[in-house]
């Protein structure tokens, strides 16, 4: 068996100002990483992409955030370390793990001679039904009887990567199959999108699909396609505004939320076969 013992494992997200988006990171790493040590020798961390840096150690208990870049730099400098995964918490192939990334990658073997970082594959893999499966667990409670089918509206944050929102439509497709005639219909949305008509492929908002005809009464379970909480999506997020705006509008219509990705067991499964899978090319 190779050596990996060298090898530091980032569980990666693109990052929030948000306290408790970095919190959660911090729980699923802790369930991650003491299977990575035990199995390959690796030492597994949580670190975003951005942003949690600038959160205040006071409300991540006293424990301040690093971004990757700080972690590399740290690492490298104090401990000699070189060889880097960045184990992605990302659904589909986001432009963070396709561009910004890589190009970082070039710019810190500049500063990092002997650097060695590989990116590992997003969550979604067509033929691997789990995400289909998590979403639709997550979405039983809220399945009463036959009688009382909700609509669905599976709703990601938007994505300005066509083949982002390629995986939330085939998502949204599985989850239709997957939960058949326990709900009414299943329909993808996003919750914000970028102007212009090169971004159309986005469609639709999860507001102008909440006022839909058809979308306007009976009962309507949004099932969130976000791994963990933040200033989109949890409590008091944007997702939780454009409903309580619909609303207004349309005040006999009951709307429900499922819970994020994130708070699914099962992530952790996923993420741990995407991590073999790096491991392996390694090996």
């Amino acid at each position: 068996m190779a050596d990996f013992s060298r090898i530091t494992v980032f569980l990666t997200d693109n990052g929030s100002l948000r306290p408790s988006s970095t919190l959660a990171l911090r729980r699923i790493a802790e369930k991650l990483a003491p299977w990575a040590r035990r199995e390959f020798g690796v030492t597994l961390e949580p670190a975003s992409l951005l942003h949690s840096s600038r959160i205040p150690a006071e409300d991540l208990g006293g424990e301040k955030a690093e971004i990757v870049y700080q972690r590399i730099k740290r690492l490298y400098r104090e401990e000699g370390r070189r060889r880097f995964i960045v184990l992605p918490l990302f659904i589909g192939p986001s432009r963070a793990l396709t561009e910004y990334l890589p190009a970082k990658r070039e710019e810190w073997k500049g500063r990092f001679p002997g650097l060695d970082l590989r990116i590992g594959p997003p969550l979604y893999r067509e033929g691997d039904p789990r995400m289909t499966e998590i979403l639709a667990e997550l979405i039983q409670p809220f399945l009463r009887d036959k009688e009382d089918r909700p609509l669905v509206a599976l709703t990601d944050h938007g994505s300005p990567e066509p083949k982002v929102t390629e995986v939330r439509n085939q998502l949204a497709l599985e989850l239709g199959r997957k939960l058949g005639n326990s709900v009414e219909k299943v329909a993808p949305a996003s919750m914000e999108r970028r102007e212009g008509k090169e971004y159309g492929f986005s469609d639709p908002l999860l507001a102008n699909l909440l006022n839909q005809p058809g979308w306007t009464r009976g009962r309507l379970v949004v099932s969130m396609l976000f791994l963990l909480p933040g200033r989109h999506a949890g409590e008091g997020g944007d997702v939780v505004e454009i409903i309580e705006n619909s609303q207004k509008r349309h005040p006999g219509r009951v709307v429900e939320i499922t819970p994020l990705l994130g708070e699914s067991p099962r992530l952790v499964e996923v993420l741990r076969d995407r991590l073999v899978e790096v491991l392996s090319d390694l090996a």
